[in-house]
């Protein structure tokens, strides 16, 4: 068994540093639906089946033909005449060993007539080069069932993706550039006893020079507090007022003449982030003041349960802050005194996310589930990314395609930059559309330009309705 976790931790060892062990299970369990392998499915997959993938299933009715084996290459001479699901099954799965492949020979269409529930059962399902009407079908059979729905559509070099799903939550959003937390504006009480436990004026030279940033912070802070009725400083002034502070406790030699002291250089370097306020961000405000996060029953997602959880300790026992996260930067400081700090943190996310269990607890036996139905080492997670949860909703496609619901003052208005984004858009699905009504695309003879070009406009008029006509014929389409 230590063979195969070590062979594993090999194999995805770039990944792993990137999303950890709870990431690659979520994507080991994950079982993924493509419909059309053409060439930009099958690279779709090819994206997933090497980090890992579950399972992946392909649905495609069609034979493969010269043409698809010269753009695709999960495809090859040999695999003429057979189905295309089929063929790139068999080339997909020679990329990992650890992958499950599948393959539908069936149109989409005849799934949705005969057997709709077939699609359920996927984590999610891509549909490249997807006939409109076809889309519209699926699309409201996976929004029902709440099934993650990727549209994907190109023409040459140009391309859209699109996800339609009622609801999306992350829990571990990984932003850009995320604030540390380190509660130094409001220190707790085990971090502010290890404060107090630093007595910066009477140490020797090597500790002094080998104590945390983050302690040389927080000991200065107090005294800036002490003379400034207990505000932080706030503005670029008061800031660097306080990194002056700071640098005029560097220690001298006998000629007067400041020590190399790294650690006050980091501290001093990393005022702003010692500084960041301990609060709860707007995004995260919305989750906890949501429908879902107020009304909790036996059907409720486990996110949201967690998020309930975690609003109640934010109310209660938290004082109005989240769960401490538990994590501390680098620095330069001795291993012990560096470790004995970290702990601090770590020992206190801990207690924090022990109180959120106990709401956990309480939330599921009042709905009448098992407390064992979300896991310690979930509870763990979210606590520890509470700050970065995100709920993404999405328009469905019935309401982004109808008539009545299209967004047409923003077509409108995007309409007179011809580069734009809109107008590739709904070229795409004009395009979509002239395929689906003459089974080729517009442009491939040249004998037929100029009469697709006509074709293509009353396309495009269809699909963005006569609203906005007068302003596409400003507009080239060729």
């Amino acid at each position: 068994m230590a063979a195969t976790k070590t062979s594993k931790e090999q194999k995805y060892d770039r990944q792993l540093r990137l999303w950890g062990d709870h990431g690659q299970e979520a994507l080991e369990n994950a079982h993924v639906c493509l419909i059309n392998a053409t060439a930009t499915g099958t690279e779709i997959l090819k994206n997933l089946v090497l980090p890992g993938i579950g399972a992946f299933t392909i649905v495609d009715g069609h034979k493969v033909s010269g043409e698809d084996v010269g753009n695709n290459f999960f495809l090859s001479n040999n695999s003429i005449g057979k189905n295309r699901a089929q063929a790139a099954t068999e080339l997909l799965q020679e990329l990992n060993s650890d992958v499950s492949g599948n393959f539908v020979e069936e149109s989409p269409d005849k799934l949705l007539d005969n057997d709709p529930e077939f699609f359920h059962r996927f984590s999610l399902v891509v549909g490249v080069q997807v006939p409109e009407s076809t889309c519209l079908r699926l699309a409201a059979v996976l929004w029902s069932a709440g099934v993650p729905f990727l549209v994907c559509r190109t023409y040459g070099l140009t391309g859209y993706m699109r996800l339609a799903v009622a609801e999306h939550t992350v829990v571990e959003s990984h932003p850009d550039n995320a604030l540390e937390d380190l509660r130094l504006d409001q220190p707790f009480h085990e971090l502010k006893k290890h404060i107090d436990s630093y007595d910066l004026d009477s140490m020797e030279k090597k500790d002094h020079s080998h104590t945390p940033w983050i302690i040389v912070v927080a000991k200065y802070l107090e005294k800036w507090r002490s003379e400034h009725d207990s505000q932080l400083p706030k503005n670029y002034r008061e800031k660097e007022a306080f990194r002056e502070l700071i640098r005029q406790g560097v220690l001298k030699n006998e000629n007067g003449t400041p020590e190399d002291e790294e650690n006050f250089e980091e501290a001093i370097k990393n005022v702003n982030t010692a500084l960041n306020p301990t609060k709860i961000s707007s995004a995260v405000e919305d989750i906890f003041n949501g429908e879902q996060c107020n009304n909790i029953t036996a059907q409720t997602p486990s996110f949201w349960v967690l998020a309930r959880a975690v609003r109640d300790f934010v109310r209660n026992e938290g004082g109005d802050c989240l769960p401490v996260r538990g994590t501390i930067p680098d620095m330069i400081a001795d291993s012990q005194k560096f470790i004995n700090l970290q702990n601090v943190y770590r020992e206190k996310a801990l207690q924090d996310a022990a109180v959120v269990s106990k709401h956990v607890e309480s939330l599921l036996q009042s709905v009448g589930k098992p407390t064992e139905s979300i896991a310690e080492q979930e509870i763990k997670l979210f606590c520890k990314n509470a700050a970065f949860l995100r709920v993404v909703r999405c328009r469905s496609l019935a309401e982004e395609y109808s008539v009545d619901t299209f967004n047409r003052d923003e077509i409108t208005s995007c309409m007179d930059n011809p580069d734009g984004e809109m107008v590739l858009y709904l070229m795409l699905r004009s395009i979509a559309r002239f395929y689906q009504q003459h089974s080729r695309y517009p442009g491939v003879y040249n004998y037929q330009v100029e009469e697709d070009i006509s074709k293509l406009k009353v396309c495009v008029c269809v699909c963005v309705c006569v609203c906005i006509t007068t302003k596409w014929r400003r507009t080239s389409v060729s």
